[in-house]
């Protein structure tokens, strides 16, 4: 059994998930029965209120997570206490860090968050800065095939604040990724809602009526950086709102995917990408410091991005300015 309580906090992604289905997102292994005892004990809290099962959270809500059974039979190669290599492989993602912020760069491969079939990911990593009020928490995520900056918050009011800023849409997120074909307007926002179809790893985000009560709204600023003739586009994007696969649901859904996504590609986009992976990198966050002023990281391009600037003929330099500097939202 985990040792403590934890407060954990709703990711922007999760944003009307069932408290049961956030439970089982990070703890496979509990069952069903598990999660109801520790809600109608009182165990599990949201905002300091009880809350069912079916109770749905709202990003950026405090959830108190009592010491969790840990899954009869351990996954291969999990340990109870982090090796040494796996402490140093920890801070050699470290891009910024002080006494309330750590900022990762995170890369392509490494899940956020564990699973049945994952053993390592960011989660579990955090005890390299040690246990209890030491352990960093997550404030939000990125998926696991996208690379760059992922920001923790060291203790629990700093990581409320973060989560916070996150839960407002006040946190400035820039993305870079590498398009097939060139978005005619060249620049733009994206107003196209979303609806979650599928479940685990078949699970995707799909345009949807506004009406559908199951639809969510998805916003997304983009911008052309540079053009590869017509065969590719090197795009910066900004999301407003923090959907499931946003960014590679709505470029797929205004017909230009992101390259190297098997996910939402279609055949053109997968015969162009080769044997790229996913071109879509966390470049930069920028939003207030819990502690006070701006916190502004940046993330170098990751091997698998630089690889779709080689092949294209993409450098940084195309990029020297903030192009989402006046942009605002529609709404």
């Amino acid at each position: 059994m985990s040792r403590e309580v934890q407060t954990l906090y709703v990711a922007e992604d999760e944003d009307g998930i069932r408290m049961d289905r956030w439970f089982k997102r990070r703890w496979p292994h509990l069952s069903n029965i598990q999660i109801q005892k520790m809600a109608r004990a009182g165990n599990i809290r949201v905002d300091g209120s009880r809350i069912k099962p079916e109770g749905r959270l709202t990003a950026g809500a405090a959830v108190r997570v009592p010491p969790i059974p840990e899954a009869i039979v351990r996954a291969p190669g999990e340990r109870e206490v982090l090796s040494q290599k796996d402490i140093d492989y920890a801070k050699s993602l470290v891009l910024y860090e002080d006494h309330m912020v750590i900022a990762l760069n995170k890369p392509v491969g490494l899940a956020v968050q564990g699973g049945t079939k994952t053993t390592k990911h960011v989660d579990r990593l955090l005890s390299a800065w040690g246990e209890g009020m030491d352990r960093p928490r997550l404030v939000h995520r990125l998926d696991r095939d996208t690379s760059g900056v992922l920001l923790l918050g060291k203790g629990p009011e700093a990581a409320k604040r973060l989560a916070g800023a996150f839960a407002r849409r006040q946190a400035k997120k820039t993305y870079w990724a590498i398009v097939i074909g060139n978005p005619k307007p060249g620049e733009g926002q994206i107003d196209m809602a979303l609806k979650k179809t599928g479940i685990n790893d078949f699970e995707m985000m799909r345009p949807a009526d506004r009406k559908d009560p199951n639809a969510e709204t998805a916003e997304t600023a983009y911008a052309t950086i540079s053009r590869a003739s017509h065969r590719a586009a090197f795009m910066a994007l900004r999301p407003f709102t923090g959907r499931t696969h946003q960014l590679r649901a709505h470029m797929a859904g205004i017909g230009h995917p992101i390259l190297g996504d098997h996910k939402y590609g279609d055949d053109k986009s997968k015969e162009l990408s080769g044997n790229l992976k996913l071109q879509l990198h966390a470049r930069r966050i920028e939003l207030d410091h819990p502690g006070g002023g701006k916190l502004i990281v940046e993330a170098p391009i990751s091997p698998e991005l630089r690889a779709g600037f080689e092949h294209f003929g993409f450098t940084e330099q195309d990029a020297d300015e903030d192009v989402f500097a006046n942009v605002k939202r529609i709404r």
